[in-house]
């Protein structure tokens, strides 16, 4: 009987081993009308750096947390520029951005205070191991070799899929859209987001 419930704690060891492995433990994308993960991160506006708390702004009204792969790249510089564009639309909406990338903070000192991009309108946070993105089911990309930002400079970090969560101020997940799935554009991530938040 001892050697029948040994073998079969064994075949429970080796199975959870598996699906561990093989990715079927890993986390899911929330899902509209489920708890969004909080968390705390170094964050940089108008260059200067901060720690951003999801929580915090979540008791100021509805929050919109949009990941991107890269600062200095092509879409998202655009996606960027767009939310600086609308942010006082999005400020009369009561509703707060935070982006979010795997990019150090340093970059994004530069980053966040760019008049072409951020232009100090709203801050975005550095997830460098991808810790953040896991919690909301995002995977992060390893770094592609030779891959050199708009400036010239060598991309060392991993990416993170181009996905937008709108989150209500009670916590939870009203939309979620990804470029890699809906197949939407940078500046369709910010008009949607605001189209959600202008009808919360």
């Amino acid at each position: 009987m001892r050697k029948q419930n040994s073998l079969f704690f064994l075949f429970l060891f080796g199975f959870f081993l598996f699906i561990t492995r093989s990715g079927f433990a890993q986390s899911t994308i929330p899902s509209n009308g489920s708890v969004a993960p909080l968390f705390t991160a170094k964050a940089s506006q108008s260059g200067k750096q901060f720690n951003f708390s999801l929580k915090k702004a979540l008791a100021k009204g509805p929050v919109v947390v949009y990941f991107y792969p890269s600062a200095y790249t092509g879409g998202c510089d655009l996606e960027a520029h767009t939310f600086a564009e609308y942010k006082d639309t999005f400020t009369r909406a009561g509703a707060t951005i935070i982006g979010v990338s795997a990019d150090d903070i340093e970059r994004l000192k530069s980053f966040s205070s760019d008049p072409e991009f951020c232009a100090g309108k709203f801050p975005v946070a550095s997830d460098p191991e991808g810790q953040i993105a896991a919690t909301f089911g995002l995977k992060l990309k390893p770094p592609q070799p030779g891959v050199k930002d708009v400036r010239g400079e060598q991309v060392t970090h991993g990416f993170i899929p181009r996905t937008t969560f709108v989150i209500n101020k009670d916590r939870k997940i009203v939309a979620m859209f990804s470029s890699d799935t809906d197949h939407l554009s940078p500046v369709e991530h910010v008009k949607k987001s605001l189209a959600i938040v202008k009808a919360m």
